[in-house]
């Protein structure tokens, strides 16, 4: 082991207090550096979050702050494994390493086009030909690249193997300053050390758009299909530059057995990458994405979510009932409880509503109307349509069409805005013969004369996954989550139309942000 990696491993040891936006914050030194800079990380909160502070801001912790540690096993600063265990494989070895390897930050930030954004976790970008020659002088710098121990071969300019990659950005948690500023072109993805190289790279490069196919295209917002075989160094430059905001995945090089689907915004210009996600081209347990990175200029608009509804268009229209890849980071397990949820409450709202959403009346002459499998009028063509240009993404829809899939599947339009919260919901993928065999429709007379109806359904938790694409232990637990699994009888949920409205106005369930008429998909 190193000595900057003994160095990191005798620091956890020791806890201390800081006081971080007005209240104490128990923290852990992972380096030092001579001019009295530590970096630290918080305890019980995400790496993202660690930083350098000046040392002096640090009080020593008491002993009732050091029994709100979590139970993670620090490391002892015992003698280093100099072999691996003859058990494990080379590359089982590389990854037991990998987390005390990734504990700190390798760049501060990253200059990405016109942003220059605080980088969240740890990225094995390789190392230049001037960071081996200025590792010479860094504290435990020997004239020769770290190594991780008991792998014989680093070739940090290698990208061929994980050991290589993990080993290429040891080095550089002791850099600071510009030297910490990783220069990353906003086109190709092509990485630099140094601006001056960055800057006479964008003045050359011509790429408007990633490589692949088009899958997606609504207005000025376009999903692209890039197969990493095809395209395999735009494929690692963008894996790079995505695990620097992405910690719970192991990242590899091998991009052959990958789909990358990127989220693009057109000006007149260009395309500018907003996001992307990864899913395996064969997996035999069914996930529909290993990956997915929002920008962080880019969050907080909805654009995840277009990412995670396109995902499961992509294993809808295969025919299969896909998951993301465990484990899931605190990020991810949010954003796919919040698409898990509204997908059951649009579920819920149209199999619990007498009348579809956009029929308000039905008249019958001469008898009393069939309530029980009322379908939507038919809906044109989604070529004939009328569109206007509005909104975040861009072209939408007149908001009084539909949309109606060639299998029998209704839905409502998004609407002509954003995706605001809505009493009905959208783009329900629900065929309507399952819908019909679920449901039973209760009239009772009124004094007046008059009659109310209600509808009554009896399913089971699998029916309910399969009617809304999703896994039975994924609508499991966002059912516990959201707090409808909570009323039993005998072994049998019981569920409202007015609990789910006030589950929907509690997680402020919105409309889809995908419009499936806009999916190239063959």
């Amino acid at each position: 082991m190193t000595d900057s990696t003994s160095t990191l491993a005798r620091s956890q040891d020791t806890s201390y207090i800081v006081s971080k936006n007005g209240a104490d914050q128990l923290v852990n030194i992972l380096q030092r550096r001579p001019d009295g800079q530590v970096y630290v990380h918080y305890d019980g909160f995400d790496k993202r979050l660690d930083e350098w502070i000046p040392g002096a801001s640090l009080k020593p912790a008491n002993e009732s702050s050091r029994k709100r540690r979590r139970d993670t096993p620090s490391p002892t600063p015992t003698e280093p494994e100099t072999q691996p265990d003859p058990l494990m494989t080379e590359e089982e070895f590389d990854i037991k390493h990998h987390k005390q390897i990734t504990a700190q930050r390798n760049f501060d930030k990253v200059n990405f086009g016109q942003w220059r954004i605080k980088t969240w976790y740890f990225s094995p970008y390789p190392l230049t030909d001037s960071e081996l020659e200025d590792s010479t002088g860094l504290p435990g710098g020997s004239g020769s690249t770290s190594k991780i121990p008991g792998v014989n071969r680093t070739t940090v300019r290698s990208h061929g193997r994980t050991s290589d990659l993990l080993a290429g950005g040891l080095t550089r948690s002791h850099l600071s300053g510009e030297k910490s500023i990783l220069w990353v072109c906003d086109r190709c993805f092509k990485y630099m050390a140094e601006g001056a190289a960055w800057e006479m790279h964008i003045k050359q490069c011509d790429r408007r758009h990633p490589p692949g196919r088009k899958v997606y295209q609504r207005g000025a917002h376009i999903i692209w299909e890039v197969d990493g075989a095809k395209d395999k160094l735009y494929c690692q430059n963008l894996s790079l530059f995505g695990k620097l905001f992405i910690d719970v995945k192991t990242l590899f090089f091998d991009c052959d057995n990958f789909l990358f689907y990127i989220l693009t915004d057109a000006d007149s210009q260009r395309d500018h990458v907003l996001g992307f996600f990864s899913k395996e081209k064969i997996s035999y347990d069914d996930y529909n994405l290993a990956c997915i990175i929002v920008l962080p200029p880019y969050q907080r608009k909805g654009y995840g979510m277009l990412m995670i509804e396109f995902s499961y268009e992509v294993s809808r229209r295969a025919g299969k009932i896909g998951t993301p890849e465990r484990p899931l980071s605190d990020l991810g397990l949010r954003s796919y409880l919040t698409y898990w949820v509204a997908t059951l409450i649009r579920f819920f709202r149209r199999l619990l509503s007498v009348l579809p959403p956009d029929r308000l009346t039905v008249t019958s002459s001469g008898r009393l109307p069939d309530l029980s499998d009322v379908l939507p009028p038919p809906s044109e063509d989604a070529n004939s349509r009328k569109k206007r240009a509005k909104g975040w993404d861009g072209e939408t829809p007149d908001s009084n069409s539909t949309f109606a899939s060639p299998n029998g599947l209704d839905g409502e339009c998004p609407p002509v805005s954003t995706c605001d919260s809505v009493q009905h919901s959208t783009y329900l993928y629900v065929n309507l013969d399952t819908i019909a065999a679920m449901r039973t429709v209760l009239t009772t007379s009124n004094p007046d004369g008059s009659a109310t109806s209600h509808v009554v359904v009896r399913s089971t938790l699998a029916e309910i996954a399969s009617a809304t694409n999703l896994r039975i232990e994924d609508a499991a637990f966002a059912l516990n989550e959201c707090g409808l699994l909570g009323s039993t009888l005998d072994g049998v949920v019981g569920i409202t139309r007015e609990m789910v409205e006030a589950v929907a106005k509690e997680r402020n369930v919105k409309r889809m942000c995908l419009d499936p008429a806009h999916v190239m998909l063959t």
